[in-house]
């Protein structure tokens, strides 16, 4: 079968404009991918990943730039291939420096099974549009930003809780809060956000705006050590490394100094999956410490999350059923926005003067896996609170019903 360009209602036209007709590699081998899904509810933008061990052990040899991923109809799918750090190079082109090949498909409500191809191409395949990112931002201190299409967020680096030198002005806010970036536009916007000559993110002049309010607070998805009664929180991370970036998922790992929680020194690392089509991202944070067998801590929404002169509206939902908690927030004039964070196998909710707060146990080493987002009205996709906690419920469900994705040999085309 020649090689098809991407299916238009899944990505961005360029990809069509990329993906020409090219023939499969002469003699070629190919593998099918079979995911099997157990729960009935729509499942769109769903991530399948596969090691890449197992795609070299059905199709040796092949190469990263020479695939093609089909879906039934025999659509192109957008795809990626991760690296294993530490490993960098391949000298014997076994494939032993790559980690996981990802790609996404839209279930079906009741679709229980879907199948994949994938085929060795004789000429190289499309670069495909980005949709999930993440770096590094020098040009702002040293904040470090992340997006999908659908939402974008950034944290904050020492460089803006250092002190201002004598005669010079320099904000300074010391706080490990998660902000977030209101997208209307699917295409990335941090590189043209952070653009000097732009500056105007917060006004919303067509693509979304900065209108989250994060302050001191866990802003939305930040944790701190809960004792019973207060919150003991990190400084801003201290250092980052980016592990995967786009076009389908953008991984990256953010540090924090250890810090004291009554009596305990506790650090932790975050490690976040950004996968695009979601609104909400998973977060791994693994917290390191001695002394006690475990400690409590918290993940936390900001109380007071917009502007100035919004008159805010915040309406907080908690759901125990799926150990979420949420925000639905009606603005005077910047539209509604939601915020949410699912923390799978919680143990209670509290709140202290800045945060609503959802409890969870942790062990030292051990990671703590919850997800963290939010939408705008103006987005388009979620435009009211019911289709909100719509949302997060479903994203709970997926959460605990993982796919099954297994691989075999076909025969040659």
């Amino acid at each position: 079968m020649p090689f098809q360009p991407p299916h238009p209602s899944r990505f961005h036209p360029a990809a069509a404009l990329l993906a020409m007709a090219l023939p499969l590699a002469h003699g070629a081998e190919r593998a099918q991918v079979s995911v099997a899904n157990d729960i009935d509810i729509a499942r769109p933008s769903e991530t399948i990943t596969l090691p890449w061990a197992e795609v070299n052990r059905i199709l040796p040899g092949a190469q990263i730039q020479h695939i093609a991923v089909k879906d039934a109809a025999g659509h192109v799918l957008a795809h990626q291939v991760t690296n294993i750090a530490p490993l960098a190079k391949d000298p014997g082109g076994a494939g032993v420096a790559y980690g996981e090949l990802i790609f996404q498909h839209d279930f079906a409500p009741g679709e229980k099974r879907a199948v994949f191809t994938i085929e060795q191409i004789a000429a190289i395949a499309p670069v495909f549009p980005a949709q999930a990112y993440a770096r590094y931002v020098p040009e702002r201190l040293d904040d470090f930003a992340w997006e999908n299409d659908r939402i974008g967020h950034r944290t904050y680096g020492p460089a803006l809780a250092a002190p201002a030198q004598s005669g010079r002005r320099k904000e300074v806010l010391v706080t490990s809060g998660l902000d977030i970036w209101f997208k209307r536009v699917a295409y990335p916007i941090v590189d043209r956000w952070y653009n000097k000559g732009h500056d105007h993110y917060h006004h919303d002049e067509g693509e979304g705006m900065d209108m989250y309010n994060v302050g001191k607070s866990r802003g939305c998805g930040g944790t701190g050590v809960w004792d019973g009664t207060t919150l003991a929180t990190s400084a801003n991370y201290s250092s980052w490394k980016v592990l995967a970036n786009g076009p389908v998922r953008a991984v990256f790992e953010l540090a924090y100094d250890g810090w004291d929680a009554a009596g305990t020194k506790v650090s932790e690392v975050k490690r976040f999956t950004v996968d695009a089509g979601h609104q909400l991202d998973q977060i791994d944070s693994t917290f390191s410490f001695s002394g006690p067998a475990r400690l409590d801590v918290a993940v936390g929404l900001n109380k007071t999350p917009t502007d100035k002169g919004q008159s805010p509206k915040v309406a907080l939902i908690e759901r125990r059923a799926d150990a979420a908690l949420m925000q639905w927030v009606e603005q005077a004039s910047n539209g509604a926005i939601g915020t949410a964070v699912i923390v799978p196998g919680a143990d209670g909710y509290a709140q202290d003067a800045l945060n609503n707060l959802v409890l969870a146990h942790v062990a030292s080493g051990k990671p703590l896996r919850y997800f963290a987002g939010a939408a705008w009205s103006r987005a388009g996709a979620i435009t009211t609170r019911q289709a909100w906690e719509d949302y997060v419920a479903n994203a709970a469900i997926r959460a605990a019903h993982p796919l099954a994705v297994s691989i075999s040999k076909l025969p040659k085309d």
